[in-house]
């Protein structure tokens, strides 16, 4: 089997909103640093520090579940 290469596309983010709601995760939570179709996700550092001083970013998530000493105290 010859090896491929993988194909690199850099997108330049300048916007949380431009941000898929849910490319990163399993149905059943599980974050993951590639797209089930293998695309690799890398974030900007000068977004990240940005996103970091969002109203949305300090916002706490809904829906958790309950669990002791990681959800709450």
């Amino acid at each position: 089997t010859a090896d491929k290469k993988i194909l690199i596309k850099k997108v330049q983010i300048t916007d949380h909103a431009q941000l898929p709601s849910n490319y990163s995760a399993t149905p059943g939570g599980t974050i993951f640093s590639t797209t089930p179709g293998g695309t690799r996700i890398v974030y900007e550092r000068d977004f990240l520090l940005q996103c970091r001083n969002s109203t949305l970013s300090m916002t706490p998530p809904t829906n958790l579940p309950i669990i002791p000493g990681v959800t709450r105290p």
